[in-house]
């Protein structure tokens, strides 16, 4: 296998289209836009194809997503994806405003638990990511409930598009590397963080 694309969420349906699942929407929208299907495989739901010339596993850990180090670190013993140049990890983004698309080539976990345990799991931050921003909760709600939430009416069409933006941006990296991809998607979405 050539390139490990893991998208973060929560298993279950109860978590199913919340603000913490993106990655997983993101991953979905990617394998069903080139035909790659999905099967449940350890600790995560892996699909294996071909996208912009690479051969890619598009993954979805089974693991919560404060465990999901323990699921990317089978992943690439299982399809034996070594460089972290070659992994790829997509999630939501507090920080970031609503339907912001941000791709990175490396960087620190900036409080999100997902990153967190991906990166103590194998022993660095270096490795690219697409961020995919879900805004920041209303003042006196809980960010917890806030990203465990699901997306308001109005908020569905800003990161539907988001989504599919993200897609693009993890097509693209296949096809031109992560600097193009970086120059050609940061700030291409919505806002400017």
């Amino acid at each position: 296998m050539s390139k490990l694309i893991v998208g973060l969420g929560n298993p279950g349906p109860r978590y199913h289209h919340t603000r913490h699942n993106v990655g997983f929407a993101v991953v979905a929208e990617l394998g069903r836009s080139h035909g790659v299907r999905a099967v449940s495989r350890g600790a995560a739901i892996v699909g294996e194809g071909t996208i912009a010339g690479q051969r890619v596993a598009l993954a979805e850990p089974t693991t919560m997503m404060n465990d999901s180090g323990r699921a990317v670190a089978q992943l690439r013993k299982r399809h034996n994806v070594w460089t972290p140049s070659d992994l790829l990890i997509v999630y939501d983004e507090l920080d970031l405003p609503l339907g912001t698309v941000r791709v990175r080539s490396s960087g620190s976990a900036g409080g999100h638990n997902g990153m967190k345990s991906i990166i103590q799991a194998i022993g660095g931050q270096d490795f690219p990511r697409v961020r995919v921003g879900i805004g920041r909760p209303p003042p006196g709600q809980d960010p917890v409930e806030y990203v465990l939430g699901r997306f308001k009416p109005d908020e569905r069409p800003i990161i539907d598009e988001a989504i599919s933006t993200a897609a693009d941006a993890i097509e693209s990296w296949l096809e031109n590397g992560i600097e193009e991809t970086m120059n050609r998607f940061n700030g291409a979405a919505r806002g400017n963080a």
